[in-house]
């Protein structure tokens, strides 16, 4: 095993790292006003008489929200930069989490879904906009190890609402002299906002777009042919340079496999593990997955980073194949044994396959393909993918529950076949993007 050892000029790094730092934190926040939801949805379904087929259309809302925005405001992003398109994102998270926590007064459905809808479309403009600030500060070697960090920063959000929102339900003590007794769900939603608008100061004051930004001139050179610097680009260049790749396609329709089997454990782990196997929000085992689930996915997606980078020398696709017949392989197991045990480690074990395509799928790929100039489109492009596959694991998986919960494993195969498929029909192919006027360049998916 070959290393590949970087250098950068002194400092820089530590300054890489704090604007790295905050920009990763921002985007965990945005995970805890995200993935508030699966923790809520039981209490939601019980309060309101909702069906797992009406939950779904609140999860299906947001996802299919989420994929429209990641197209359109990738593009944006683009255009008016990565800082501003984060702080857009945050502002309107938090917003949308404090008025989902306030309809619980009002308990009707088409009003949760269009809330959580807007909620999905501006939390879209976060994504695009932390890749396309991080394209620019890592060098095309370094972005399978910064996709791995990612898949952590995620997971952190996760395991942040994962050990927040039973503490909330159940009520806690704070430093053991201030008792809170137990919630109401929409704290759920008014909590983790609070911890997102906090964040965003944080990061409106500290980040830099670029390392030229900072005073890093010519540290990170373009990938896509441009001179070093320029980052932003007109609609048209966008355009012309993203849609006629092929590779962004294919990588695109692979990511929606990962967002189908993604949110199928993701937003339905909650209900499925209590309808089935009884164990309730407050129970030891309930909150050891809401730890383990995170915590191996992020395991999962610094490994596939840095597997990519140094055993395949930067490229994505053979690694996620393996990855995703791997995952059929676990899915098929899982839906053969019916034990709570089982149940656990077959869910961790898939969590471990899905996040590591979705961190170097999702990251590292479409920052290989768009270098600094189209980063936000490219991953607004194949990102959006992921959230349409995910509107699958919505309406449709809960109809499916409505009916019987052995469907639940089953559902997710499909999705792991087809990813893998994809991913070797890409195997070799040169990603970069360029404009009309370059030759495209680079290493090879």
């Amino acid at each position: 095993m070959s290393t590949v050892s970087i250098k950068h000029p002194k400092g820089f790094r530590a300054r890489r790292g704090l604007n790295w730092g905050f920009i990763g934190l921002l985007y965990t926040s945005f995970y805890m006003c995200r993935y508030n939801l699966p923790l809520a949805s039981d209490s939601i379904r019980h309060q309101y008489g909702f069906s797992l087929e009406q939950i779904g259309n609140i999860i299906s809302a947001t996802t299919l929200a989420y994929g429209c925005g990641m197209i359109i405001n990738g593009l944006i992003t683009d255009r008016i930069g990565g800082k501003k398109a984060m702080l857009i994102g945050a502002a309107g998270t938090v917003t949308m989490n404090f008025l989902f926590g306030v309809a619980s007064f009002a308990s009707l459905l088409w009003l949760f879904v269009a809330i959580r809808g807007v909620d999905g479309y501006l939390q879209a403009y976060g994504a695009p906009g932390m890749v396309k600030m991080n394209a620019a500060w890592f060098a095309h070697r370094e972005r399978g190890r910064f996709s791995g960090i990612f898949g952590f920063m995620i997971n952190l959000g996760r395991l942040g609402i994962n050990s927040l929102g039973p503490a909330l339900l159940a009520g806690f003590t704070i430093f053991g002299l201030m008792s809170i007794p137990p919630l109401h769900w929409r704290w759920l939603f008014w909590a983790p906002s609070i911890i997102c608008a906090v964040v965003a100061v944080g990061m409106a004051l500290t980040v830099k777009e670029t390392p030229e930004e900072a005073g890093w001139v010519g540290v990170i050179a373009d990938d896509t042919g441009h001179d070093t610097g320029a980052v932003r680009a007109t609609f048209r260049q966008v355009l012309r340079a993203t849609v006629t790749n092929p590779v962004v396609w294919v990588t695109a329709c692979a990511y929606g496999c990962t967002g189908g089997v993604r949110s199928s454990v993701d937003y339905w782990w909650p209900i499925y593990i209590k309808d089935v196997y009884k164990l309730d929000i407050h129970s030891a085992d309930f909150k050891y997955i809401g730890f383990l689930l995170p915590i191996v996915g992020s395991t999962g997606s610094l490994i596939a980073g840095y597997v990519s980078d140094i055993v395949f020398k930067g490229r994505r696709a053979p690694v996620a194949a393996i990855l995703y017949f791997l995952e059929t392989a676990i899915i098929l197991l899982a839906a053969q044994f019916h034990t709570a045990n089982s149940a656990i480690l077959f869910l961790v074990l898939i969590s471990f396959t899905v996040n590591s395509t979705h961190s170097i799928l999702g990251s590292a790929a479409p920052m290989d393909i768009g270098g600094r100039r189209f980063a936000g489109f490219v991953f607004g492009l194949i990102d959006s993918f992921q959230y349409f596959g995910a509107s699958l694991a919505g309406h449709f998986l809960g109809k499916l529950l409505d009916k019987s919960m052995s469907n639940y494993f089953y559902f997710m195969v499909p999705f792991g076949v087809v990813g893998g498929i994809l991913m070797l029909t890409i195997l070799g192919r040169v990603t970069h993007v360029a404009t009309p006027a370059q030759p495209t360049t680079g290493d090879a998916t």
